[in-house]
């Protein structure tokens, strides 16, 4: 606590001081002018309204360089009318005619795979917020919300853009020789803003295969990551923003399906399901989600991991219904202490295959967005409904969170989490269940008005019925950034009964510091763009057992003109077990309690250029293992079949060697995949996984027909078999364990 008094006051003083002193805002601007006539979308730019638009040009390299203007260059036009905002795109190859990059014709592209035209706008102007709209030369589009500024190691939080988030927009792309246009229509009821707006900011980025070159209009130090808002230049509307009349969306659905669970023997299940979301806009920046009976069949099936670790796995939110404002929600804590986890609401995860199973939700509620430009609201309640099969009764799960933010760029939250059930301690299959378990917390996010300085701060407190001591997490994190150097530095304490049972915690009883520091050479003339060294430790401890993991790394980084990395690292680790563990994954004997270990290894990944038509990447931990070795050897390799899709296999391979009596043990995890894009609306996607470490094969195949914008048509086939490797090494496939056809449609119906 008293490390919290001192350093709190301290990231107050610093966020204010940078805030003022060292913020200068870019004398450029972009005014955008309502259209003085109508627009059709066809990469032609043939309307006299684009002749009276005001255009961004004299755009900046980002990438491999961030000194000059871009060779490859773009102008940026854009305009309004009632309804909708218009962005257009005018994108120079120097006057060659050529082809072009894109990873396949599904929505949703990202990395440098491709060529591709982005805006991004940040209509509260608080540098941390944003929208991105994006749009390649096959007009195959794409858009995520950005949080945190863009900044993707605030906090060891994770990332900060989300690309699942959908929403309806149009746009139409046309190659021509030397150049090609892209023309977007951004409804204004897609996007969150105040009204009587007279400015916002905005950026514009594009992603250039041929060149290997990432241009931006306002311009990105390259230390920063592309969609970072901090330097964003301002748009002046010619009239005041108004509301754009009622926001009001049905999204209802239908399902079928039927399944069959063969291990438990029992008979064919057919099922027929509805419900229905209702999004409304209580201003234009504050949004109403409500839920009835939702399904989430539509998400895929995670991708499986061999787990060699003693601790959970994380594993990311795609359900729609939680993404919008998802920040406010999912980002306290950092990412391995997590009070509040959206995957706990819903959806279980089955060990035995790998995949999600659901948990019924009746109805839920949330809502999001922004009171006025510096405050922030969330509020989340979902029904649960009982799980007779696994002996649950049904709880309610409530979250509400408030942001406010500081000076130029930092913010502090507030929030309370409530899981609770209003059903007697007789339904309850388990002495361990609770009828409530809640949270408190506050964070303080630390961003400077010039990105140089990032943080946290945080203090998490649970509370259930036995109220324990010890019920606590706290951290703190800075992260400082500038071309040459890069340094973060990040701790923690988590309470050995901190019970966040709506959360993620991966660790408990735990007292964690760790720090990164790196340097950075920019070569001129040659294959590297950015070379250097760099050096990080990592110490966990607690009061019980003093040190428990701790490792010390040499680093070094290369990153080539042509987009691929190689990244190695010399690392010695120590482990001490305080409960029993099978290192070999595989069922074993597992080595003793009270054991230390300190074992050196070495890790290596390579990716290759992204945009060439065969890629890969390939990694390596390898080294000292506890008391033995591993071999360690994974990665992935695919073959695009430009534009329609490509097909990859990821790969994992683990050879764990331990001195007898402990097992020796070959794991394998193979994943192919088939993803293919027939059209810019239909598409298969085949994931197999064959997983050696819980002897399961799984097969899930998807089709998908967008038959109007946000609107689909799913036929998924999932299918479970026993498999093992015999004596001789040779792959068994034995019978089913469980298998399902579910179709499903989905309609977004604006009312």
């Amino acid at each position: 606590m008293k490390l919290k008094k001192i350093v709190l006051p301290l990231l107050i003083i610093l966020s204010s001081y940078f805030g003022y002193s060292q913020y200068h805002r870019l004398p450029e601007s972009l005014t955008i002018r309502r259209a003085t006539g109508p627009i059709t979308l066809d990469g032609k730019l043939d309307e006299e309204a684009w002749n009276h638009a005001d255009s961004a040009i004299e755009w900046m390299q980002y990438f491999p360089f961030d000194t000059s203007l871009a060779n490859a260059q773009t102008k940026a036009l854009i305009l309004y009318d009632d309804q909708n905002i218009y962005v257009a795109g005018y994108m120079s190859n120097l006057g060659v005619t050529r082809k072009y990059v894109t990873p396949s014709l599904r929505r949703d592209f990202r990395g440098e795979a491709n060529d591709s035209f982005s805006v991004i706008f940040d209509p509260f102007k608080d540098h941390t917020n944003g929208f991105l709209f994006g749009i390649n030369p096959f007009g195959v589009r794409r858009e995520a919300l950005i949080s945190n500024g863009g900044n993707f190691t605030q906090g060891r939080g994770g990332g900060s853009f989300g690309i699942d988030w959908d929403n309806k927009w149009d746009g139409e792309a046309r190659t021509y020789g030397g150049y090609w246009i892209a023309e977007m229509a951004i409804p204004f009821k897609t996007l969150r803003f105040s009204e009587d707006q007279s400015e916002w900011y905005i950026n514009f980025y594009r992603i250039d295969s041929e060149y290997a070159e990432r241009s931006t209009w306002s311009p990105i130090p390259r230390n920063f990551s592309i969609i970072n808002m901090a330097t964003h230049r301002t748009l002046e509307w010619d009239q005041p923003t108004q509301k754009p009349g009622a926001n009001i969306s049905l999204i209802p659905y239908t399902s079928a399906g039927i399944a069959k669970n063969f291990e438990e023997g029992t008979s064919r299940q057919e099922e027929i399901d509805a419900g229905f979301d209702i999004k409304y806009g209580i201003t234009p920046s504050l949004n109403l989600d409500l839920t009835v009976n939702p399904d989430f069949s539509q998400v895929e099936v995670d991708q499986q991991v061999t787990n060699l670790d003693r601790f959970e796995i994380f594993f990311p939110e795609r359900r729609q219904f939680f993404l919008e404002n998802a920040d406010l929600f999912a980002n306290f804590g950092n990412r391995g202490t997590r009070p509040f986890f959206s995957r706990r609401i819903g959806v279980a995860r089955d060990t035995a295959t790998g995949n999600n199973i659901q948990n019924p939700i009746p109805f839920g509620a949330r809502i999001s967005g922004k009171l006025n430009n510096n405050t922030r609201l969330g509020f989340l309640s979902m029904q649960a409904g009982r799980d007779g099969k696994n002996g649950l009764p049904s709880y309610n799960y409530t979250m509400a969170t408030i942001q406010q933010k500081l000076f130029t760029r930092s913010n502090i939250n507030f929030m309370m989490i409530n899981k609770q059930t209003f059903e007697s301690e007789d339904e309850f299959a388990s002495e361990e269940l609770s009828t409530f378990n809640r949270t408190l917390g506050i964070d303080y996010n630390l961003a400077t008005a010039d990105n140089s300085w990032n943080g946290k701060l945080f203090f998490h407190h649970s509370f259930d019925e036995a109220q324990p001591d010890s019920a606590f997490a706290s951290g703190l994190s800075l992260n400082y950034s500038t071309t040459r150097w890069s340094w973060n530095m990040f701790s923690q304490v988590v309470g050995a009964n901190y019970n966040p049972e709506v959360g993620f915690v991966r660790r408990k009883d735990i007292q964690q510091l760790a720090s990164t520091v790196r340097y950075s050479l920019f070569p001129t003339g040659t294959v590297i763009q950015r070379h250097g060294p760099g050096f990080d430790f990592d110490v966990v401890r607690n009061d019980t057992y003093g040190l428990l993991d701790w490792d010390i790394n040499i680093l070094y980084d290369i990153n080539f003109r042509n987009t691929s990395r190689l990244n190695v690292r010399l690392r010695r680790q120590f482990t001490y077990l305080f409960n029993e563990f099978d290192p070999s994954g595989s069922g074993g004997l597992e080595l003793p309690a009270d054991t230390k270990y300190t074992v050196n290894q070495v890790i290596i990944r390579y990716n290759s250029d992204a945009r060439k038509k065969i890629f890969y990447d390939l990694g390596t931990r390898s080294g000292g293992n506890f008391n033995g070795e591993r071999i360690n050897l994974d990665g992935s390799v695919g073959l695009r079949y430009q534009p329609f899709g490509a097909t990859s296999i990821d790969f994992s391979f683990n050879r764990i060697v331990l001195p007898k009596p402990y097992n020796t043990a070959n794991l394998y995890l193979v994943g192919p995949r088939l993803d293919f894009t027939f059209t810019k609306k239909l598409f298969w996607t085949t994931l197999v996984q064959y997983n050696s470490q819980i002897e399961n094969l799984s097969v899930n195949s998807r089709l998908q027909w967008r038959f109007k914008p946000v609107s689909d048509i799913y036929l998924v086939y999932t299918d479970n078999y026993f498999a093992y490797n015999d004596r001789d090494g040779i792959l068994e496939i034995g019978s089913s364990k469980s298998r399902a056809l579910v179709f499903k449609m989905t309609y977004w119906l604006n009312l």
